[in-house]
C-alpha cells in the first residue's frame, strides 16, 4: 500500500462568499462563490457550478463548471464542463470540452503556447 503526502490543503471560497483582490497560492483553489481578481496556482483550479470569476486564472490544470470573464491558462489539461460560460481566451497544454459548455474567445493550444502565454503575464503581487 502506497501513502500519499499532503504538503498542502485545498483552498475553499464558499458558496454565498464574494472576495475582491488577486489570489496566488501552491496548492489547489476552489471557487463556489465569487472573486473579481486574478487567480494563480500552482496546481488545480476548480471552478465550481454557482463559481464565478472576474479576471485572469493561471494553473497547471483548470476545470470549470461555473462562469468566468477572463483569460485561462492552464499548464496541461484544461476542462470545460457542464454549462459553464467562458468569455475569454484559452492558452491550454491540452482542451477538453463537454458539448454543454460555452465559450467566445481565442484557443492557444500547446506546451510552447502556455510557456510565452505566461511570461507575458504581469507580477499579481506589487
Amino acid at each position: 500500500m502506497q501513502e500519499k503526502s499532503i504538503s498542502g490543503g485545498a483552498t475553499l471560497v464558499s458558496a454565498g462568499t464574494s472576495f475582491k483582490g488577486d489570489i496566488s497560492s501552491t496548492s489547489d483553489l476552489r471557487i463556489d462563490g465569487k472573486v473579481v481578481g486574478n487567480i494563480q496556482s500552482t496546481a488545480r483550479v476548480v471552478i465550481g457550478a454557482n463559481g464565478e470569476v472576474e479576471g485572469d486564472i493561471t494553473g497547471n490544470q483548470a476545470d470549470i463548471v461555473g462562469k468566468v470573464s477572463g483569460n485561462i491558462r492552464a499548464k496541461e489539461l484544461l476542462q470545460l464542463r457542464g454549462d459553464c460560460v467562458v468569455t475569454g481566451n484559452l492558452y491550454a497544454g491540452k482542451l477538453q470540452v463537454e458539448p454543454t459548455a460555452t465559450f467566445n474567445g481565442h484557443c492557444h493550444m500547446g506546451n510552447n503556447v502556455v510557456e510565452m502565454a505566461n511570461k507575458e503575464l504581469p507580477a499579481l503581487a506589487k
